[in-house]
């Protein structure tokens, strides 16, 4: 959920899990999602551990019940403390980080944003 442009915001710690949070994503048509790619010692196979909210309507809501996205969105969330963000909400400061109207360096899709100066860097 990425405000003003909507597009997809991600971060991660290797290109695997990356792809796959963003894949889970673009199947779901939005959502919020969590990935871990990893392979274990002595085995050749990827492992894969992957949450997913869809937000199908619109890329920014869904149409399951609230008790529903609430449990989800919970391990999505404790997953992704699990794999080590520091962040009180990290996908709440995702969806923030394109608010480029919101003061201080933002990210979008044309580049780093200094919402100070309101001017790219």
């Amino acid at each position: 959920m990425a405000h003003d442009s909507h597009n997809i915001v991600a971060v991660g710690v290797d290109d695997e899990s990356l792809c796959l949070a963003v894949n889970k994503i673009i199947e779901c048509q939005g959502g919020v999602s969590v990935a871990d790619c990893f392979t274990m010692p002595g085995e050749k196979d990827m492992v894969k551990n992957f949450s997913v909210l869809p937000l199908p309507v619109a890329g920014l809501m869904t149409n399951m019940d609230g008790d529903m996205v609430a449990t989800v969105y919970t391990a999505i969330d404790q997953a992704a403390k699990g794999y080590g963000s520091t962040l009180a909400a990290p996908f709440m400061t995702l969806s923030f980080m394109a608010l480029l109207v919101i003061p201080h360096l933002k990210l979008s899709d044309k580049g780093l944003f200094d919402g100070d100066s309101f001017k790219f860097v």
